[in-house]
């Protein structure tokens, strides 16, 4: 068994999607749009065949994205080496984005970071 995707609704569409293409080299479809509820939406595929769905529709409620909070926490991307998560936290810290913790080896021994990214969603960077 695998996960077929993983699904977000975010504010922005367009600049969500513009995101995991500059950073994570994502590739999209094209846009799909119901026109009877407005419901918009993107599959962005990673080169090794995980995908992630972005959403969007009229009136959706937008809670506080504690990073202590219940349910989904994070999105974790596999880089494949120290250094790729080194400098990519780099240039995610350059462009303004927020990193709450290393990089660094976790207790778990995971080297990682972790970034609050777009809409306030935490994205976490491993090897």
């Amino acid at each position: 068994m695998k996960i077929e995707h993983i699904a977000m609704y975010v504010n922005d569409l367009e600049s969500a999607k513009e995101f995991f293409i500059k950073y994570f080299d994502a590739a999209p479809n094209n846009e799909y749009h119901n026109l009877k509820t407005n419901f918009r939406s993107y599959f962005l595929s990673f080169n090794d065949g995980a995908r992630l769905e972005l959403m969007n529709k009229p009136n959706m409620l937008d809670c506080e994205k504690g990073v202590d909070r219940t349910g989904y926490i994070h999105i974790a991307f596999s880089l494949g080496s120290a250094d790729k998560v080194d400098k990519l936290t780099a240039k995610l810290l350059s462009d303004g984005y927020e990193v709450i913790s290393g990089p660094r080896t976790s207790g778990d021994g995971y080297y990682e970071s972790s970034v609050i990214c777009f809409e306030g969603n935490q994205i976490e960077l491993t090897i």
